[in-house]
């Protein structure tokens, strides 16, 4: 029970005032500089979420029948959606979402994917990212998602899409480069 009180508190503090302070808008340029650099490599579309805490009806959620980590990724699925990702033309959507209470990231991506890249890949590549974000070394975490992200996406990138190009082809840039703060 302390251990659930002390998530609720610190979840209560963090605030949008902290992710903007966390992430100033040099470190926001960089990263969807680095977010339109990579999608230029592959037909994928990457977003980039970070938000400050969970919101408390995410918070009262953690219990006995979910853990906070569950809880994370729910709330990381709901931005998938909120923010569009799952509608790209071909399916190929992944969002990075950054939970700066937790010093969390999870990887969602779309059903276009999954044939070629595994949620034990998605998995394994989070946890490379977890030990920058214990150390608050936010761009640095989110800098070697978005490479590992991209590097999956290009190794994938021969693979015809679903209307039969190439999927290294130029498509059109599906959703916005800068990441989105809460």
């Amino acid at each position: 029970m302390a251990a659930h009180i002390k998530t609720f508190i610190k979840h209560v503090w963090f605030d949008a005032d902290d992710t903007s302070r966390l992430v100033p808008p040099a470190m926001l340029a960089r990263l969807a500089s680095r977010v339109a650099s990579s999608e230029q490599r592959h037909s994928g579309q990457i977003r980039i979420c970070i938000e400050a805490s969970l919101p408390l009806s995410y918070l009262w959620r953690v219990g006995r029948e979910r853990s906070l980590q569950q809880v994370i990724r729910e709330r990381a699925l709901m931005m998938f959606g909120k923010l569009g990702v799952w509608d790209t033309a071909h399916n190929n959507g992944v969002l990075i979402y950054v939970l700066l209470a937790e010093h969390a990231i999870e990887i969602v991506a779309d059903r276009g994917l999954a044939a070629y890249i595994s949620s034990a890949q998605w998995t394994e590549l989070v946890a490379n990212m977890t030990e920058a974000f214990r150390v608050k070394s936010y761009e640095d975490g989110l800098t070697r998602a978005l490479d590992e992200v991209c590097f999956k996406l290009e190794r994938i990138s021969h693979r015809p899409t679903v209307d039969g190009s190439p999927a290294n082809s130029r498509h059109p840039n599906e959703l916005p480069d800068t990441p989105a703060l809460f």
